[in-house]
């Protein structure tokens, strides 16, 4: 009977070992297998800032250039009122003086 619990003993020890050698292997695997996750994750929120800084900068530059746009409208139309001011201020006048018969 001994014989059949030092056997049983060895048996024990060696799936005790076996356990002990798995945590041990595992143990050295979650740290590499955590960096290379948080490698992925820093990556991955790089790639997704650079694309959010790339619409924001594309969004600046569409308002830059409608603001220009519309400055340059502005600028358009109250150069045309002017114009239009005076071009009408002469016409008055000419038509005035035909009509007085100065013309």
């Amino acid at each position: 009977m001994n014989e059949k619990r030092i056997q049983e003993v060895i048996e024990i020890e060696k799936k005790a070992d076996e356990i002990f050698n798995k945590a041990v292997a595992e143990a050295e695997r979650l740290p590499q297998q955590a960096e290379q996750e948080a490698k992925a994750l820093i990556e991955s929120a790089r790639l997704q800032a650079e694309k959010e800084a790339q619409a924001l900068l594309a969004n600046a530059q569409t308002k830059d250039e409608t603001e220009k746009i519309l400055n340059q409208a502005e600028e358009t139309t109250h150069k045309n009122a002017t114009l239009a001011k005076h071009n009408f201020e002469r016409s008055t006048t000419y038509v005035i003086s035909r009509v007085v018969g100065r013309g």
